[in-house]
């Protein structure tokens, strides 16, 4: 069982079930969304997802026809994006939870539109745009 928080508490959740492979996301609207270099997000099925506090105050902003940034309204944390093609699956941002994740990020995507002043040092795999077709990232 994970459990994750927004900054504030105000929205909690828990997930019971497989955390997908973490993947950082150097896309243009991510880098927008999080103020970073990339985003940390991993897959995970909506059906073993249950918000224990505050699912209500959750907004939700169309970044891009049939994709939804979730995120809490009073402290501005990103909680996750999903998909109208991929209705099952949110990708959390794993920096919401609260236990340690025991693995590392699996890949680097959308690193044809990444940063110019981040440098990607490490050995993890990197690809233009994503790995799958239809990855909400």
């Amino acid at each position: 069982m994970l459990t994750g928080q927004c900054l504030c508490g105000d929205i909690k959740l828990e997930y019971d079930g497989p955390l997908g492979p973490i993947a950082l996301c150097h896309c243009s609207q991510c880098r927008r969304a999080h103020g970073s270099a990339f985003s940390a997000s991993a897959p995970l099925q909506k059906i073993h997802t249950r918000f224990t506090a505050g699912e209500e105050l959750i907004r939700e902003y169309e970044s891009r026809p049939g994709k939804y940034r979730g995120f809490c309204p009073r402290c501005g944390s990103q909680l996750y994006s999903r998909v109208d093609a991929i209705p099952g699956i949110l990708r959390l941002r794993v920096g919401v939870i609260n236990e340690p994740l025991e693995k590392g990020p699996a890949s680097h995507v959308y690193v044809g539109s990444k940063s110019d002043w981040y440098t990607i040092t490490d050995d993890i795999p990197q690809f233009e745009k994503t790995e799958r077709a239809n990855d909400p990232h």
